[in-house]
């Protein structure tokens, strides 16, 4: 059973922040990415918690992000990146989502520019109609 009423209450209090941290194309964070519906990808945690990798930051308040799973997972909408906090991360493709930068948490770190260019076409192809 998801809690909603937790989740909004944290919600509430991301909205009301001020500060906004930087962030680029490439760079893997943690942000508050919280309880969705459904097989939407949730956060962990008390803090709803979840790293992504920053597909393409439009502007210092949004930002296209794909959020990763430590889960082996494999098939067109999953493509492996490398290590994230000790862990093998898979990003899930078929999740790509608009976020705030209000969420963010902490930077992680980046994928190298192969790696980055080879997410990207993977998007597009699992992404094409």
């Amino acid at each position: 059973m998801k809690n909603f009423d937790i989740w909004n209450e944290k919600k509430k209090e991301i909205n009301e922040q001020k500060d906004r941290l930087y962030f680029r194309d490439g760079e893997i964070w943690w942000v508050k990415l919280g309880i969705n519906i459904g097989y939407e990808t949730d956060g962990k945690s008390e803090d709803f918690t979840r790293p992504v990798l920053i597909l393409k930051k439009y502007n210092k308040y949004s930002f296209l992000a794909i959020p990763l799973t430590s889960k082996i997972k494999l098939g067109r909408y999953y493509c492996p990146i490398g290590s994230v906090d000790g862990k093998e991360a898979i990003a899930i493709l078929s999740q790509l989502k608009n976020i705030d930068s209000l969420r963010l948490v902490n930077k992680v770190g980046f994928v190298g520019r192969n790696i980055f260019e080879e997410i990207k076409k993977a998007v597009k192809k699992a992404n094409s109609l």
